[in-house]
């Protein structure tokens, strides 16, 4: 089972995101900020963290900075999902160590595709 780790503050999305996951057999966790997704990083290993940059507290870019020194999720995939859409945002979140990059709008169908693609 795939264990997929989703961080947004907006409530709407986290639910969305959930829900079609959850159906697909996923195992997921939710995290409204990037202070609760360290601290959940602390007891679970995802294989996949779905990470929105624009967060209270921590933003993504600087749990992803936190997420690379971990050791152990060097196997743990890490997409942005964020409305930063600026070909500049984009490439600070590849060049921060992010696996891919999905702008809002997304397809959840194209997500999921993208996902189990990357954990195979």
């Amino acid at each position: 089972m795939i264990k997929i780790l989703i961080a947004d503050d907006e409530h709407k999305i986290l639910m969305s995101l959930e829900y079609s996951f959850r159906k697909q057999g996923y195992e997921v966790f939710i995290a409204r900020d990037g202070t609760e997704v360290l601290e959940l990083l602390k007891t679970i290993i995802p294989d996949v963290i779905l990470l929105d940059i624009m967060m209270p507290n921590l933003d993504g870019y600087s749990t992803l900075k936190e997420i690379k020194t971990m050791d152990t999720l060097n196997h743990t995939k890490v997409i942005f999902l964020s409305a930063k859409t600026n070909p500049k945002d984009i490439e600070k979140g590849l060049d921060l160590g992010a696996d891919a990059y999905v702008t809002k709008p997304y397809s959840i169908k194209k997500l999921i595709q993208q996902i189990e693609e990357m954990v195979r």
